[in-house]
């Protein structure tokens, strides 16, 4: 009897939904449930309901652990809307770690977007709230760690507050691209291609596990 393949999907969260399949009760936030009908399948690691960007949903425990333990920490790239123009000392800060809650973040990487990166993105909806008097930026973040909001905290402890966060990618840490957005609307979803299968397959194997 073959074996089924266990699902894994690439999903586009947008604005506005939480990482889970149901409701919170109260919430004006919506749930993947809106945009996914797939059973069985959950986030490997979450974005906040106000982030958008790249959620792996998979039906494997073991894929969804092995993704998000701090142990193995896939880099993690977000491009972030800020308020002001940044300056070089703000991408250095951000590099060597600022200090959350009394605690340094992990070195990062923090590179300045020009307009070429950014300007076909999507719309948000609903759209930023900009002030007119006052320039925005776009930055790439990419950290190995996920604390609660961290790029948020992040960027604002060098005076730089966050308008919009869009994760665009996880990087399986095997020497191959990593796994994007690249070809997802925000809502969209698409299960991993084979040769994306058998790179998570092979992350498991290196804990002794099988997918």
């Amino acid at each position: 009897m073959l074996r089924r393949s266990v699902l894994t999907l690439l999903l586009h969260k947008p604005f506005g939904v939480l990482s889970q399949f149901t409701r919170e009760p109260g919430s004006r936030w919506g749930c993947l449930a809106d945009w996914v009908d797939v059973p069985n399948v959950y986030a490997a690691g979450r974005l906040d309901a106000d982030s958008e960007g790249l959620l792996i949903l998979t039906e494997n425990g073991r894929l969804q652990q092995r993704l998000t333990d701090p142990r193995f920490g896939h880099w993690r790239t977000y491009w972030v809307q800020v308020e002001g123009l940044v300056e070089d000392s703000q991408l250095t800060a951000l590099e060597q770690g600022v200090v959350i809650k009394g605690q340094s973040t992990r070195p990062a990487q923090a590179t300045f977007l020009d307009a070429s990166h950014w300007r076909d993105l999507p719309e948000r909806t609903p759209p930023i709230r900009v002030r007119r008097s006052i320039p925005t930026s776009w930055l790439s973040i990419s950290l190995r760690e996920g604390r609660n909001r961290q790029i948020r905290r992040m960027t604002a402890a060098v005076g730089l507050p966050t308008l919009r966060l869009i994760r665009r990618s996880i990087d399986l840490m095997d020497s191959e691209p990593p796994l994007s957005l690249e070809g997802l609307a925000p809502g969209q979803w698409r299960p991993v291609k084979p040769a994306e299968q058998e790179r998570l397959k092979a992350l498991l194997r290196t804990q002794g596990a099988r997918l």
